[in-house]
């Protein structure tokens, strides 16, 4: 019966971690963002600044114990200062409330003056600052409440989510990551392949992936420095003609539109159109490196290009491996929140060898020493499941078999409990280690 009742226990557990969880997370989450946006509840007191309402700074001198009658009110009024008028409102007294349908603020203020300033006009070449004041022995300020209401945001904007997903639906947004992931490594291996314009294009482009993505498809644009702001001297020859080797950033919007053939081709045509001359005065043995065959000028030139070049490649990868890392990780993820909705049902039948064998082989009666010793068991499958999502995250491990090491870990040990139970044996017999002790005691003695 004890066997029904686990898989029955398995059964519901995979059912919520399928069903209820991912509609209460959604729900928990939707709500828990509008209230971190949300302000907090009205509060005036006596002696303080209030600044909750946009644009205004409320002071109160006084409040009556009935929370409604005030005294010595001060208001600065900041809503329009982007306009250049300001504001301030002072009252020997009033009462504030609130409307009866909580929309608005009622400030019912008594014998004040409003001073305001407006933007400064010229007049005559003279400025001239206008001030304003107006006495008043009743006037009502109203503010609106509806930004301390707690508004909805649309459920839909947290739904792809991954703790907001049932299996099935890991399991397609698994499948998504794997196809970003092939074609974002498609389109790094051909953004790259742009600067190898000199190689065969077999040996260095990948297929064209189908249906590019959008912002996949044109190669990354780092900033790139001139070539004459490394070394001063090859400013005088700046207008001359230099080897194109900066034609994927320079020209990437034109590029990216065109097959990768008809890329590669036009690289390489510029290229050899803009041959450099070399001088060789001796054998070609006695020269250390091939840029000696060019003259020094040109051969700053040289030394330049190939800086800014590699500098362009290293800023593409480095930005097509953040891009690619964030996508494994998240597949990652995905992949070990899918085997942890199976791998929680398990356990909870694998528990069941573990917490109904202890009352049999703990002698002590009642339920508190098996109770105890299951939850030791219990703290350690939650300290393996942190442990082994970290390592799944980390990539030392797979995130499927991450998923499954708790279980792995904790059916061995509740099967061994059971056969214990079954043959009614103790679970740690020290006679044994006395007698192993001895022998190999005795063994040890000349």
């Amino acid at each position: 019966p004890m066997m029904f009742i686990a898989a029955g226990a398995t059964a519901f557990s995979f059912f919520c971690s399928n069903n209820l969880i991912p509609v209460a997370n959604l729900k928990f989450g939707s709500r828990m963002y509008d209230i971190q946006r949300q302000k907090p509840a009205l509060r005036l007191d006596a002696g303080v600044f209030n600044d909750d309402f946009d644009g205004y700074a409320i002071h109160i001198g006084k409040k009556a114990p009935d929370g409604t009658h005030i005294e010595h009110v001060l208001i600065y009024d900041h809503s329009d200062a982007s306009k250049g008028r300001l504001s301030q409102i002072v009252a020997e007294s009033g009462e504030m409330y609130a409307t009866e349908d909580g929309g608005y603020f009622v400030m019912n203020l008594q014998n004040g003056h409003q001073y305001m300033e407006t933007e400064p006009t010229a007049s005559n070449s003279r400025r001239s600052f206008p001030f304003v004041r107006t006495n008043f022995k009743s006037w009502n300020k109203v503010f609106d409440l509806g930004e301390f209401q707690l508004n909805r945001t649309n459920e839909e904007l947290f739904a792809s989510n991954r703790s907001m997903l049932t299996s099935g639906q890991l399991k397609e947004a698994v499948d998504s990551l794997d196809i970003k992931i092939s074609r974002r490594e498609k389109s790094m291996s051909n953004q790259l392949a742009n600067f190898f314009f000199f190689m065969e294009v077999d040996s260095t482009y990948l297929s064209e992936p189908d249906d590019e993505e959008e912002g996949d498809s044109s190669p990354l644009q780092p900033p790139q420095e001139p070539a004459d702001t490394l070394e001063p001297a090859a400013a005088a020859d700046s207008s001359m003609s230099e080897i194109p080797v900066n034609v994927p950033a320079r020209g990437a919007a034109q590029v990216s539109s065109l097959p990768l053939q008809a890329t590669v081709a036009t690289a390489r045509k510029r290229f050899e159109g803009n041959p450099l001359n070399q001088e060789i005065d001796k054998p070609l043995d006695e020269y250390a490196h091939f840029y000696e065959l060019f003259k020094t000028t040109d051969q700053r030139r040289l030394r330049n290009k190939a800086k800014s070049f590699v500098r362009s490649i290293h800023a593409h990868s480095e930005s097509a491996m953040r891009s690619l890392d964030r996508l494994m990780e998240s597949r990652v993820k995905h992949i070990y929140e899918l085997h942890t909705k199976y791998s929680m049902a398990v356990i909870c039948f694998i528990f069941l060898f573990i917490g109904a064998p202890m009352g049999a082989i703990v002698r002590k009666g009642g339920f508190g020493y098996p109770i105890l010793i299951s939850i030791i068991f219990f703290m350690l499958f939650i300290v393996l499941t942190i442990f082994c999502r970290k390592i799944a995250e980390s990539f030392i491990l797979t995130a499927a078999a991450a998923a499954w090491v708790p279980c792995s870990v904790l059916l061995p040990i509740g099967l061994i409990l059971t056969v214990k139970a079954m043959n009614d044996s103790k679970l740690v017999n020290p006679d044994r280690f006395f007698i192993l002790f001895n022998k190999v005691f005795k063994r040890s003695k000349p």
